[in-house]
């Protein structure tokens, strides 16, 4: 079994849940509007963190996007996820989270053709220090790196097709932009 047959919650417009699909049929076209989460972390400096998704990935893969993402199982409370998330993605446990917002979008990758529908749920972490980031599933992610907020909002007007779709959004919500 792989994280593709995964469940994950079915919701309408305003975020209630109305069934469920395992993760492959979710982001098979049309797509399927589904309870996601975005989780963003800023060191003491400020700096966010960006992972670049792993060649592997079936969505937009090698993009930058934000710390970790995912989609809770169905029932499973969004922030439980998160941290499991950030742990097994970027190895980094133990960080507070607070839901930000939610950033609804679909985006359609055009190298596979696989729908994100998502209704997003947005959360951020404050570390103490800029912790070593070698702990990373390579399975999930090719790089990390810091990056002061505006920095990235340059990176993503100049280069928008280096970035995952949702990165801007979910960033501007994290901001409070």
């Amino acid at each position: 079994m792989t994280r593709e047959d995964d469940l994950v919650e079915l919701v309408d417009e305003v975020g209630e849940a109305c069934g469920t699909a395992t993760v492959a049929q979710a982001h098979s076209a049309p797509g399927m509007r589904h309870r996601a989460f975005s989780v963003h972390l800023l060191d003491a400096h400020g700096r966010m963190l960006l992972q670049q998704r792993a060649a592997g990935k079936t969505r937009f893969a090698l993009r930058w996007a934000n710390a970790a993402c995912g989609h809770p199982a169905p029932g499973e409370a969004v922030g439980l996820a998160a941290r499991r998330r950030l742990a097994e993605e970027v190895g980094i446990s133990g960080v507070e989270l607070t839901e930000i917002g939610v950033y609804g979008y679909r985006a359609v990758d055009p190298a596979t053709g696989r729908v994100e529908d998502e209704y997003d749920h947005v959360l951020l972490g404050i570390l103490g220090g800029s912790p070593e980031l070698a702990r990373f599933d390579p399975s999930e992610v090719a790089a990390l790196r810091w990056v002061p907020p505006e920095d990235l909002l340059k990176e993503l007007a100049i280069r928008p097709e280096d970035f995952a779709p949702w990165l801007a959004g979910v960033t501007d919500v994290a901001l409070g932009n």
